[in-house]
């Protein structure tokens, strides 16, 4: 059995925080009460923007109060989320969230800096970890030396993380978050990367530290997207002995038999708004998968051929991981199922943590209260963890 005994994260990137005041206000307002409705105790899977970190760095003292927060309210941190550098609730966020990709020297030392935060506040007896970017966005361009010096910058920052280890005695992995679109999208692409990865490191002799510190963020909705079977993709990285550090427990939407369900469509029309990237993929019934960038309204309303022969339709729009489905659209909590019991067979147990960042931008109708939608996210969740648990052999 190898389901993390960590208290359950939840992902503070769905609260705005480019200061570390908005930081610890988000605590208050929402993580605390949060926890408080939950039966057990649960993590603040925080995510610290890059000028947050700039801050801690300018103002030690500001890492004093966030530790404080954190006691003051009875919650702990082992995770980061250092994917998005800016500002995640901007008017439009779309492929921005992707820069700076992992070639640029910016990227490494945000991430750098995130690890010497991180050290600060993990548990005693407790290793940490840090999610991001899949290198980059596929759309955008990229020079011919793109891979080398993402994996340059990647064996420095395992090169860093081994210098934390020796100097406070704390683990921390890195865990980088395939999705579709992306240069790390698929998992038969991720294993092809990190094979390379892990030859460079083997030539500069530092794969023990590489291997120790490099890993992968298995964003479970970002994979049901692709169609992939979640258990078999969880099965094959763990035969390529590339680490799952970090599991993002998450939802996507689901249209069963598009062309025969126009409510369906209608109803995901309202799921387009202008902030995320919503990338929506169509299965064929010979499983060919047609793809969209983003999800429009014209491909709602009006698909095109090859969307509307499909058999069915998945959509990164990260919904609330406790709904089966959402009025007239499914979602794929069946897939987390999947993925969750394959997870419970690692030999090691990932940081788990619900990911839903998309309240903000859900439709209206029927969404709860951020609190009370937070804590049934994570109710649930548990519910279904200690499932497992009691199936466990």
């Amino acid at each position: 059995m190898s389901l993390s005994t960590l208290p359950l994260s939840y992902c503070t990137n769905v609260h705005p925080g480019l200061t570390v005041d908005q930081v610890i206000d988000g605590l208050k307002q929402y993580t605390a009460p949060v926890a408080g409705q939950h039966s057990e105790p649960i993590a603040a899977g925080l995510w610290l923007a890059q000028p947050v970190v700039a801050e801690l760095e300018k103002h030690p003292e500001g890492l004093d109060r966030l530790q404080q927060t954190l006691q003051d309210n009875g919650l702990v941190c082992y995770t980061l989320n250092a994917f998005p550098y800016g500002d995640f609730h901007s008017e439009r966020v779309k492929e921005n969230v992707y820069i700076p990709d992992w070639s640029s020297p910016d990227r490494h030392d945000y991430t750098s800096e995130c690890a010497d935060v991180l050290a600060r506040l993990i548990p005693d007896g407790c290793e940490g970890s840090i999610s991001t970017v899949p290198l980059g966005f596929k759309e955008l361009p990229h020079e011919p030396d793109f891979a080398d010096r993402c994996i340059d910058n990647l064996l420095s920052l395992a090169d860093r993380l081994d210098q934390i280890h020796d100097e406070t005695g704390r683990v921390i992995r890195l865990a980088i978050e395939p999705e579709p679109f992306c240069v790390l999208e698929t998992t038969p692409e991720t294993i092809a990367f990190f094979e390379q990865l892990f030859d460079r490191a083997e030539t500069a002799r530092i794969v023990d530290v590489a291997r120790r510190h490099l890993g992968v963020c298995y964003d479970v909705c970002h994979q049901a997207v692709e169609f992939e079977d979640v258990a078999e993709s969880i099965s094959q990285l763990q035969a390529a002995d590339i680490r799952i550090n970090k599991v993002h427990i998450t939802c996507a939407i689901q249209v069963a038999s598009p062309a025969d369900d126009a409510d369906a469509r209608t109803a995901l029309a309202r799921y387009v708004e202008p902030r995320y990237l919503h990338q929506t993929m169509a299965r064929t019934a010979d499983g060919t998968v047609h793809r969209l960038v983003d999800l429009t309204t014209q491909a709602c309303s009006e698909p095109s051929d090859a969307f509307l022969a499909a058999d069915m339709w998945r959509v990164h729009f990260h919904v609330p991981v406790n709904a089966e489905s959402l009025g007239p659209l499914q979602t794929t909590r069946g897939e987390l199922h999947k993925a969750l019991a394959a997870v419970n067979d690692l030999p090691y147990a990932p940081h788990l943590e619900v990911e839903t960042y998309t309240w903000e931008v859900l439709p209206d109708g029927g969404k709860p209260d951020l609190v009370e939608g937070l804590a049934a996210e994570l109710a649930a969740t548990q519910e279904l963890l200690n499932g497992l648990r009691h199936d466990a052999p």
